[in-house]
């Protein structure tokens, strides 16, 4: 496959946590430059920390091999997934997720427990804390994507996951569902939106997983 994407340096005053630090090679093309996109939320390190812990445990329970398991350098909240987005839209798909950025206020929020999707194709920790500000901050950065002319699929209720392991066939996952059923993170203050690119595996080595590369960071500055 060709790769046809322009590279974009994260901003140098960017202080990217260890969740998002890397870069990778280009991702797949597009007729024109395109980055593969997403907004997240990004846990701060010791949450990721604490998560890790969990993670390692569930690992070592039989089966586990069945699974994928997804790299902490990965772990995020999505909130809205632009696919691949023509490189000529970026710049406009940025500003406006700096305007809901500027007016969407910080808000508290915590890993807690799990589920899956799929018959056990992902397995996912959830959250809990302020869900309706994560919600609206996720219906906004969806809504920002379709004014700056991104194609978007239809809109469905956002429901906050962030994804610890996948299967490649259905797995019966519930011996991991259980053992995240208890967990409970710390609580941190959200406090930036973040516009990541993915980058896909193109070694075509087994179990490479994605990288990502901060392309923006907006501060949450609405107050109250």
């Amino acid at each position: 496959m060709v790769v046809a994407c322009r590279a974009h340096a994260a901003e140098p005053h960017m202080s990217q946590p260890r969740a998002l630090q890397g870069r990778a090679p280009a991702g797949p093309s597009c007729e024109s430059g395109c980055m593969r996109l997403f907004a997240a939320v990004v846990p701060p390190d010791d949450v990721l920390d604490e998560l890790g812990r969990v993670v390692a445990e569930l690992k070592g329970r039989g089966g586990a091999q069945r699974l994928r398991w997804t790299e902490a350098a990965g772990w995020h909240f999505t909130l809205a997934f632009y696919g691949e987005v023509d490189d000529d839209l970026v710049p406009e798909l940025s500003r406006r997720l700096e305007r809901v950025a500027g007016r969407s206020g910080a808000f508290p929020l915590a890993l807690r427990g799990g589920g899956q999707f799929g018959r056990g194709r992902a397995l996912w920790v959830g959250a809990e804390g302020d869900l309706d500000a994560l919600r609206l901050l996720a219906d906004r950065a969806e809504a920002a994507a379709r004014k700056a002319g991104v194609p978007m699929g239809e809109h469905r209720r956002y429901r906050p996951h962030l994804t610890v392991a996948r299967g490649r066939e259905a797995v019966d996952v519930r011996a991991y569902v259980d053992g995240l059923d208890a967990f409970v993170g710390r609580t941190w203050t959200v406090s930036d939106l973040v516009l990541v690119r993915s980058n896909l595996p193109v070694s075509g080595v087994p179990g490479e997983q994605p990288r990502y590369e901060v392309v923006g960071r907006w501060a949450l500055e609405a107050g109250g």
